[in-house]
């Protein structure tokens, strides 16, 4: 395997192809949601990290900035972070991991958060030096998507 490499704005459809594969079975996002990807990349708001061997793809990494006014700096999350289930326990995930650490060390960022759901991927992070935020809990929402088409006409 060779090191993690970032991709540019334009090199982004092999690693979201993985991701897409692996986190939606499949099915491709919306091409304005690639476009919002590519320009939060060229904004440096997003890296997109991909591990390679020769031939493919093995795991993809996407680090988003952010800013948080409490602590009065930034702070880095780890969005979505996927291994190839043959690539697995070979080292692709700690290599993601570690370009991680040297981006945001780059980047003059000390705390990056990364949210799972699996006990699996749990015990990977935490392997890696993540614990859990004492206090901390995840709440969401999902609002309707309301199209152009439904609203009126002023």
């Amino acid at each position: 395997m060779r090191p993690v490499e970032v991709a540019p704005p334009t090199g982004l459809s092999e690693p979201l192809a993985l991701l897409e594969e692996a986190l939606r079975d499949g099915d491709p996002v919306p091409e304005d949601f690639v476009d919002c990807l590519r320009k939060a990349v060229e904004t440096g708001d997003l890296e997109v990290l991909a591990a390679r061997s020769e031939d493919q793809i093995l795991g993809v990494a996407l680090l988003a900035y952010r800013l948080n006014v409490s602590a009065g700096e930034r702070f880095a999350s780890v969005e979505d972070l996927y291994v190839r289930p043959e690539a697995r326990r070979r080292g692709v995930g700690r290599a993601l991991l570690e370009a991680v650490d040297e981006l945001c060390a780059e980047r003059g960022i000390s705390y990056v958060e990364a949210q799972v759901e699996e006990k699996e991927a749990e015990q990977f992070y935490a392997a890696l030096h993540y614990e859990p935020e004492a206090g901390v809990r995840v709440l969401s929402r999902s609002l309707p998507i309301i199209d152009d088409q439904d609203l009126p006409e002023r």
